[in-house]
């Protein structure tokens, strides 16, 4: 039997809950490069945080301040065979669709540079924050050869546009988070020292008791679901979605609350 590698035996994906809060954190600095190591581990986390009754968003960050994540490590897949890459590609895909599908509001906090593969786990996120003038997103990987094949070409596309993320991808230079979010990548450029504090501020907004959490994710779900779809049959998806929002306590209460003149006081149920 084959000895199980370094990466194996040591923590890749930091997984922590915090008020609601699931942090998935990708802890291989100092670029934070996955390997199909890395890319199991995220997969477990992901399906950790979205069955676990106790949270209601999942952020997704990088360990250290120079790199959110630089992408997927080149040493390993210069190293392996054309199979392997297939396949690994497969996997990391099926692990940012399963992060996207997740009835859980996702928010992707960029505390350094967001690049290649990097960009395209963050793009798998619903919301992007990016701290100020700590790093630069772009999918380069037009420069080794090859296409951003982790959903990069997809998603990059439905976010900014055909003509814009061609642009983007066959130049394959890198932006500031400042003009990501004038483009439309990044929703928010954050100031101020504590990065993650205001993460963490802004993430328990959508927890229990300030926003009903289950109205959050299903609002995602309806979104995600719908937006490839006819029009018609997204129409549908949403009838269902809130039809099983009328049977939650949180919409009985939120409208009680509405006639009564209260704050409504939501548990995610």
């Amino acid at each position: 039997m084959a000895e199980p590698s370094a990466d194996t035996q040591r923590t890749l994906v930091q997984y922590e809950i915090k008020d609601g809060v699931a942090y998935l954190t990708l802890t291989d600095p100092p670029a934070n490069t996955y390997t199909h190591e890395m890319m199991l581990q995220l997969d477990q986390a992901v399906l950790s945080a979205r069955f676990d009754k106790d949270v209601h968003v999942i952020v997704l960050t990088g360990l250290g301040e120079k790199f959110f994540c630089a992408g997927a490590n080149i040493n390993m897949l210069k190293k392996s065979d054309p199979y392997f890459k297939y396949n690994f590609c497969l996997h990391a895909n099926e692990t940012l669709n399963r992060l996207e599908h997740t009835p859980k509001l996702v928010i992707a906090a960029l505390n350094g540079h967001t690049v290649g593969g990097g960009l395209e786990i963050a793009m798998a996120a619903d919301i992007m924050l990016a701290k100020k003038d700590a790093g630069k997103v772009g999918l380069p990987e037009v420069t080794l050869g090859v296409l951003p094949g982790t959903g990069g070409t997809q998603r990059l596309s439905r976010m900014i546009g055909k003509t814009r993320s061609i642009e983007l991808m066959v130049e394959g230079g890198l932006i500031s988070f400042e003009q990501a979010k004038e483009l439309g990548i990044v929703n928010k450029v954050l100031e101020g020292d504590d990065f993650m504090g205001q993460v963490h501020d802004y993430a328990k907004q959508f927890c229990p008791p300030n926003k009903a959490s289950k109205a959050v994710g299903r609002i995602k779900r309806s979104v995600q679901s719908g937006w490839e779809v006819p029009f018609e049959s997204g129409l549908a998806i949403e009838r269902e979605l809130q039809q099983q929002l009328f049977q939650s306590d949180d919409a009985k209460e939120g409208l009680a609350a509405y006639i009564e003149k209260r704050k409504p006081e939501f548990q995610g149920v």
